[in-house]
């Protein structure tokens, strides 16, 4: 069969490629994958800089990635939903399926959750992928692979705006303009919201997220969490607040920012993840009995979601890709996602040939955008 080369991180600032055996089906409802394009989330940077996260600690080489499409080589005796030569955009993480999240319908949050390039487990920045059936989402024809890619932190931000219960008609703020935010921003848009504001402290960050999907935006200023609020208000003409506040930064000031530009009886989500504790302004939230809702990766529903979006043109996630390298360049692709030269770029698999840029006629807001973006982990 052919390569199994992984990308291992050893430890801290320290990869190297590897040749692995090919998975074995362990169920006779998994299916094997040919990786064919993996992109790069901040969680993965995180782990290669650092070599953890919180309590999740690289303690022994670990394959990193966990945002990939591929193509079904081999399923097993029991799959009925999928056969060899499906092309499919991958779930990475399998829970146990019988805790009382899980059964409950939020698997998302099972204690026993094993999540690809989460220690202890590897990652998909391999070959060869095994997989349950149930987790691997087959693409329709006119979603291409690269695309597939972009389904997990697509996953993320239908997440995260479903917890937001966004309506049609309503306003959302989305705090940060990485791409998490800039996809909650596509995904809130494709919900029905009128007004959709992205903040940021970049300037070309905030150009791309206009030209992208942002009906507003706004330049976060170094003042007081209330007057940022109420410049905000102002210049988004957003009348007594936001009727949902998403905060895709995880930075305090942002989080501060994001209690007073709710409305009355509004929604505040946090999805991104900063410092484990920070000074919150909790009289506004209870003054204004705002709704405050957590959002932690994906649950039942979202990656199907996602697919379709992508599917019926209402979510472009091609316009975030800047650029596609080999196998052999996945450090340099990292450093790139580190340095912030990037949006989105996509690693081809081992097993695949590098395909050209899905659009190559890259304007300058996008460049100046990728050069200023920085990477919000969503894992």
């Amino acid at each position: 069969m052919a390569s199994n080369l992984s990308f291992v991180l050893n430890k801290p600032n320290d990869v190297s490629f590897e040749e692995r055996p090919v998975p074995k089906l362990q169920h006779p409802h998994d299916v094997l994958v040919a990786i064919n394009y993996t992109g790069i989330c901040g969680s993965d940077v995180h782990y290669w800089v650092h070599g953890a996260i919180g309590h999740f600690v690289v303690k022994d080489p670990m394959v990193l990635g966990h945002e990939s499409a591929g193509t079904v080589v081999e399923v097993g005796a029991s799959v009925t939903t999928l056969k060899k030569g499906d092309r499919v955009a991958l779930e990475p993480g399998y829970p146990c399926r019988r805790c009382e999240p899980c059964l409950s319908g939020h698997y998302n949050l099972c204690p026993d959750m094993r999540f690809a390039a989460t220690p202890p487990y590897d990652g998909t920045l391999t070959g060869f992928w095994s997989a349950p059936s149930d987790f691997c989402y087959k693409l329709p024809d006119n979603v291409s692979l690269q695309e597939g890619a972009l389904i997990e932190p697509l996953a993320v931000a239908v997440h995260i705006v479903k917890q937001a219960r966004v309506q049609p008609g309503q306003s959302v703020v989305i705090m940060g303009a990485g791409p998490v935010g800039l996809l909650c921003a596509a995904v809130a848009r494709s919900f029905g919201a009128t007004k959709v504001v992205s903040v940021d402290i970049v300037q070309a960050k905030l150009d791309f997220a206009r030209s992208y999907c942002a009906t507003h935006t706004y330049m976060s200023q170094r003042v007081s969490a209330e007057e940022n609020a109420r410049k905000l208000i102002a210049e988004a003409d957003l009348g007594e607040g936001a009727d949902a506040v998403i905060d895709a930064s995880g930075a305090e000031p942002s989080i501060q920012t994001s209690l007073h530009v709710v409305r009355m009886g509004g929604t505040y989500v946090q999805g991104g993840m900063g410092k484990s504790d920070i000074t919150f302004p909790i009289m506004a939230l209870c003054l204004k009995e705002v709704t405050a809702r957590g959002s932690f990766r994906y649950g039942s529903g979202d990656y199907k979601l996602a697919i379709q979006l992508v599917a019926d043109g209402k979510v472009d996630v091609k316009a975030l890709v800047n650029g596609v390298v080999p196998f052999k360049d996945a450090e340099e692709a990292f450093k790139k996602v580190k340095e912030g030269q990037v949006i989105k770029i996509l690693i081809a698999g081992p097993n695949e040939k590098v395909e050209q840029v899905m659009d190559t006629s890259v304007d300058e807001k996008k460049l100046e955008a990728a050069q200023a973006a920085g990477s919000t982990g969503c894992c």
